[in-house]
């Protein structure tokens, strides 16, 4: 499986808020080293969770999507459900960190 690349934002904050189900938003850029370290650790929690849509925005200045949810530091990962955010991980660096809150992302479901 080839790895997914961050892509520069295409929905609103408004069409996030309307996402219906499970979702993670990572906000990151491809070149960032925080963001390629946690790619593997990452990818080999959400490969146990099929029903969570993942969502992965090239955030920088001026994105607005990143900064409507406060970004600060790359990556961030933001879990949500319907719309409300449920839980987020700055810069994980630990397998059961990700796996924590993708148990908490499917339990509120």
């Amino acid at each position: 499986m080839t790895e997914q690349l961050y892509v520069p934002e295409t929905l609103t904050r408004a069409e996030v808020d309307e996402l219906v189900g499970a979702s993670v938003i990572e906000f990151g850029t491809n070149w960032c080293g925080h963001c390629n370290a946690a790619q593997p650790l990452i990818g080999k929690v959400i490969a146990d969770y099929p029903q969570v849509r993942r969502l992965k925005v090239e955030d920088g200045s001026g994105r607005r999507l990143g900064r409507s949810f406060r970004v600060k530091l790359w990556p961030t990962l933001v879990f949500m459900r319907d719309g409300q955010e449920i839980s987020r991980l700055v810069r994980p660096t630990k397998v059961s960190d990700i796996e924590e809150a993708f148990e908490l992302l499917v339990r509120e479901g």
